[in-house]
């Protein structure tokens, strides 16, 4: 295999997929990543076993096609250290590959093409083309509530429900939950679930950053994600999310509006001086008034009180302030809406003019 061009050309889809190109592998041709040539296309393909990602761009001059692979962090490192702008020659024979660039040339030890392994795709239950901003910010606006070693293995991922013209996305570790919304290009007859893995969340959101429209192709135990210089691949996660719905606190009386930037600092200095463990933060809702108070075992305090709309009875309730941050950190618009009912119920979090997102945070004892 033989070709030429630009090193901005190679690096692109080189870090689209080294993401996903673990460093300490039981299979050696895992760190590796596989470079196809078919006409002046190139293909990077990198792959975990679990998600597989390919990467696209065009080359100057094609002299001979084939496939190779090679370590993928070292083809990176040695990209990355090219002056910019400077051409890159690659050939590979009788497993060596060589990486020419002006005066500098890189000996790289090669596996056979055929030992790659790819992704099974099988076949697909629905097809569907989406805004890949849309995506992203639904990826984003719930993928902090995800599980990260949860025994429950299901938490680990985020589930997503197609149904027509909408995917919803959920993720929960047991303690909060964030739901969210978007419109999309489905004629979904029935509801179809699927639970992506942690790692294909992350590097889905990673892909789809300033995107067109993207095509997704979901099947019984696999997703798809075509861009338009990458194919991303995963399989999913087998087994049953839990009921969401029963979930969602409902019949809520207390409703409390204020200022999503206010409340997100005041409790970010009430967290100061919450305990380092348990992250606790005691709230005193009082009419107009939100209170907050943190305590630590060195006996420090910290207390805050924001303005707020609220002309309900008198409640304490406990927090972790971590959770009501990330939340927080995740809403765009300026008024944010909680609803509670009591001391022990979950609290529901919301967007005070964009419903598309909610969040629940189950209360603590403190």
């Amino acid at each position: 295999m033989k070709f030429s061009l630009s090193r901005e050309a190679l690096l692109k889809p080189l870090q689209l997929v080294v993401g996903v190109v673990e460093r300490r592998q039981t299979l050696p041709i895992l760190s590796n990543v596989l470079l196809t040539l078919d006409g002046s296309r190139l293909a990077v393909t990198g792959t975990d076993l679990e998600v597989e990602i390919i990467g696209h761009t065009d080359v100057v001059s094609a002299d001979e096609a084939g496939e190779v692979t090679v370590s993928a962090r070292k083809l990176l490192d040695i990209c990355r250290s090219l002056p910019e702008g400077a051409n890159i020659k690659f050939f590979s024979s009788d497993g060596k590959a060589q990486v020419v660039s002006g005066r500098s040339r890189f000996t790289l030890a090669t596996l056979p093409a055929n030992e790659f392994p790819s992704v099974d795709n099988g076949e697909n239950n629905i097809q569907f083309d989406i805004d890949g901003v849309i995506l992203k910010n639904l990826i984003d606006a719930t993928s902090f509530a995800m599980a990260q070693q949860d025994v429950r293995y299901y938490l680990n991922g985020m589930l997503w429900e197609v149904s027509a013209n909408k995917l919803r996305a959920v993720a929960t570790d047991g303690h909060r939950m964030a739901l969210c919304d978007a419109e999309c290009n489905t004629e979904a007859a029935e509801l179809i679930k699927a639970i992506l893995p942690r790692k294909g969340v992350i590097e889905l959101s990673r892909l789809v950053a300033d995107e067109g429209a993207v095509r997704v192709a979901m099947g019984s135990n696999h997703i798809r994600v075509d861009g338009s210089d990458y194919c991303f691949t995963s399989k999913l996660v087998d087994g049953a999310y839990p009921d969401y719905d029963r979930v969602l606190p409902k019949g809520g009386d207390k409703l409390v509006e204020g200022n999503r930037a206010e409340l997100k600092q005041a409790f970010g200095r009430t967290a100061i001086l919450s305990n380092e463990k348990y992250r606790g933060v005691r709230i005193l809702l009082s009419s107009g008034a939100i209170k907050m108070v943190a305590n630590n075992p060195e006996q420090e305090e910290a207390e805050e009180e924001v303005g707020v709309d609220y002309a309900g009875d008198e409640l304490e309730i406990g927090f972790n302030v971590s959770y009501l941050l990330d939340v927080l950190n995740v809403l765009k618009g300026d008024a944010v809406r909680l609803t509670l009912s009591d001391s022990s119920s979950s609290a529901l979090v919301e967007d005070a003019a964009d419903g598309s997102a909610v969040y629940v945070v189950m209360p603590m004892r403190l």
